[in-house]
């Protein structure tokens, strides 16, 4: 066990992005992962970090082409609230 400080909060969430795109020299890694061991709020943020991206990701895909038997009525509901 080491008896260095950890890196912050704040050094965390400044590296995150370079941690997820595995952009991190070995000791930043293992500093950033040595945090994440202890800092269970950490863990959750970066958690909720990764979901954000990847619901930005499923919303950047095209839509599913609707199927040819959709009902007429629920066609046209749906048009009509998408308008509201």
């Amino acid at each position: 066990m080491s008896n260095r400080p950890y890196i912050t909060c704040r050094e965390l969430i400044a590296f995150i992005v370079d941690y997820l795109d595995g952009n991190l020299a070995a000791d930043a890694l293992h500093e950033f992962e040595r945090h994440l061991a202890v800092c269970p709020s950490c863990v959750a943020y970066l958690a909720s970090y990764k979901e954000t991206i990847r619901m930005a990701k499923a919303a950047e895909e095209p839509p599913q082409a609707l199927h040819d038997d959709a009902p007429d009525d629920l066609i046209v509901a749906i048009v009509a609230a998408t308008r509201r």
